[in-house]
């Protein structure tokens, strides 16, 4: 075939294999439009999963009578002008191919009115073809409809799913937007019958409440709030406790300057801040918001706008995972809702008191009546004592639990793998103060890689020296390790620095060392904590829980086990049966 134009047409329809995969990328582009006209409040309406209608409702600026043909044209948009509006894009939308890649693979209708119009405008479009304008009742905002999505491509049309799947799309996307704008109002309907309804939540309460509605109550109470910036760089929202994990990452949202995006960055950074928390295997929970400059953060990297391309990703890497991972510090007791203790209480002398005994004939005086001539007047009853976060050791059970007692009721401990969490924090700081300690090699061990890995580690050859490895290169494709960290003499030093090196090929840092000197520590850590069926005294148990209480992340063990749990005075009753 020669080389020729390709008609219009044809044009918008391969844009809308790229813009327009199923009914949700439809939703999904709509209701960004929405929140980009400044919405307050938007329905939608769904009917045979999309398929047969979709209709988006908003109370936005609204369109112009003269612009709302533009607006179905190819490449017209009111969100940018000029290369520099694109290179620091803050709207959701921005390409202008949204709206006529929708229309020439389907039946659309859009009414707008802005609010200094007496009335409003409808254009239909149909396979692409833009009708006449005509005046129509309308408030001030915006409905599109979106009916017989790919009835033009059957081809199309024969790779959507069961309604009911394609109503699962929209329905998450749909969450997906409603946590990135909390102030905007959403109602969603399929088939006429109410599926979401949400106010919009101006205060943290409110934002709170509507996170349980989203994501689910058991989240939302076990969500701690994280909030951080430095160096123009912010991150804010909800990261849940190790203990509500996932087995697969379904729960995990990120929002980049208000946009829904997927990043591996992003997500690589807060699975390493949840790497000493979490059975290997399962994935942490969050709703995360990232704010930065516009211009350092490339919006257009890929055709659904589902990514983003950072322009410095190893300092938002590292950038995130500080603040997730000292938000997941305070995961221990007293650090949400109780006072947390100081370690000054680690020398009180309560903590050394043995337990009180009584032999069956004291405990039998001690319910005996005093015989009296009168009744003496009653005295006030005694304050309720002071409890630390996880009470006083009352007993142990079974050769592996602590009982202890609080104000709330009973605290179980598992004194393994508290303890385990105790002597593996101590390490890392010992280790981290005592900075890295090399070994130098025997013998230099050179390793060809690729011309690109040489270069990649010449540049990072500062990285490499801060883990504790000497590196030099030998040659165009040749490195020469001298010396390793003394902590992994029995680790296969080719073999580890073959995985740096793809780390950084990858995505541009390493943490590589980091985790396997964790690892260690961890094993050692296991080595030497107090074993199952040992024997503890009161006082012994009673420092282990006061040290629990000033560890970081010791509501966890290194493996992700829970190391405590408490039983209130309230669900005791309850077995009991007590009030009833």
């Amino acid at each position: 075939m020669p080389i020729q134009k390709l008609p219009g047409h044809l044009v918008n329809q391969i844009a809308a294999g790229e813009v327009v995969e199923r009914p949700a990328s439809v939703v999904k582009e709509l209701v960004e439009n929405s929140l980009d006209a400044g919405a307050r409040a938007i329905s939608v309406d769904i009917h045979a999963g999309g398929s047969k209608l979709i209709r988006v409702r908003d109370d936005g600026a609204g369109i112009p009578a003269d612009e709302i043909r533009l607006a179905l044209d190819r490449h017209a948009t009111s969100k940018i002008a000029s290369l520099e509006d694109l290179e620091a894009v803050v709207s959701l939308g921005f390409r202008g191919e949204a709206l006529p890649s929708i229309a020439s693979v389907s039946r659309l209708s859009l009414c707008a009115r802005t609010a200094a119009a007496e009335n409003g405008w409808q254009a239909e479009a149909d396979n692409g073809v833009i009708g006449d304008l005509r005046p129509v009742a309308h408030p001030a905002g915006c409905t599109v409809e979106v009916r017989d999505l790919f009835y033009n491509t059957p081809a199309r049309r024969k790779f959507l799913r069961a309604e009911k799947t394609e109503f699962g799309h929209i329905d998450r996307w749909l969450r997906r937007l409603a946590l990135a704008r909390p102030d905007v109002a959403f109602s969603v309907t399929h088939n006429g019958r109410s599926v979401l309804d949400l106010r919009a939540a101006g205060d943290s309460d409110s934002r709170l409440k509507r996170l349980a509605r989203i994501c689910g109550a058991d989240f939302a109470a076990q969500a701690v709030h994280l909030e951080r910036a430095e160096a123009g760089i912010a991150v804010t929202g909800w990261i849940a406790l190790p203990t509500y994990n996932r087995s697969q990452p379904d729960l995990q949202y990120w929002f980049v300057n208000g946009r829904s995006i997927t990043d591996k960055t992003l997500s690589h950074a807060v699975r390493h801040a949840y790497r000493d928390v979490l059975f290997h295997g399962r994935y942490p929970a969050y709703v995360l918001y990232l704010s930065m400059d516009p211009a350092t953060v490339d919006a257009n990297a890929h055709p659904a706008k589902l990514e983003v391309r950072f322009r410095d990703a190893r300092q938002v890497h590292g950038f995130v995972a500080q603040a997730v991972e000292v938000a997941l510090r305070d995961t221990r007791p007293g650090a949400h809702g109780a006072t947390p203790v100081s370690r000054q209480s680690l020398n009180r002398g309560i903590f050394q008191q043995a337990p009180i005994r009584l032999d069956v004939r004291e405990a039998l005086a001690a319910y005996a009546t005093p015989a009296a001539p009168a009744m003496e007047e009653a005295a006030e009853p005694a304050a309720a004592p002071e409890f630390p976060p996880l009470g006083f050791a009352i007993a142990q059970i079974g050769g592996t639990y602590i009982l202890a007692e609080n104000n709330q009721g009973l605290i179980v401990v598992d004194m393994h793998a508290a303890h385990e969490r105790i002597l593996y924090e101590k390490l890392k700081k010992s280790y981290d103060e005592g900075r890295v300690v090399s070994q130098p090699l025997l013998v230099p061990l050179s390793v060809t890689v690729s011309e690109r890995e040489a270069e990649l580690a010449e540049d990072a050859r500062e990285l490499f020296a801060r883990a504790g490895l000497a590196l030099g290169r030998a040659g165009p494709t040749s490195l020469l390790l001298r010396e390793t960290p003394a902590l992994l003499r029995r680790v296969d030093a080719e073999t580890l620095l073959r995985d740096i090196l793809a780390d950084l090929v990858e995505s541009g840092s390493s943490d590589r060392i980091e985790t396997i000197i964790n690892e260690v520590l961890a094993t050692m850590a296991c080595h030497s904590s107090v074993r199952a069926h040992r024997a503890m005294t009161i006082p012994e148990m009673n420092t282990l829980l006061r040290e629990m209480e000033v560890t970081d992340r010791a509501d966890q063990c290194n493996h992700g086990r829970p190391t405590w749990t408490s039983i209130t005075l309230a669900e005791l009753d309850r077995l009991f049966l007590r009030g009833q």
